[in-house]
């Protein structure tokens, strides 16, 4: 038997979505990281929170994020 459907909403409560936000973003580290590791490819993401603060994983120590042309 599988787990219920979760309801997807805003959590209300400052402290619970804080909390929640750290959980899923770990989560999706380890998925991340599992991802280069089975499929041998190269993954980056960036995530900012709802205060601005950064969190970012990378696979590899060099990441080009933008190759646009410069005028």
């Amino acid at each position: 038997m599988g787990r219920g459907k979760v309801v997807m909403e805003r959590i209300e409560n400052k402290i619970n979505r804080q909390v929640t936000f750290s959980k899923r973003r770990n989560g999706l580290f380890k998925k991340a990281y599992e991802l280069s590791l089975l499929c041998d490819a190269e993954v980056a993401l960036i995530i900012f929170s709802n205060q601005g603060k950064l969190s970012e994983f990378a696979t590899t120590e060099y990441v080009v994020c933008d190759q646009s042309p410069t005028i």
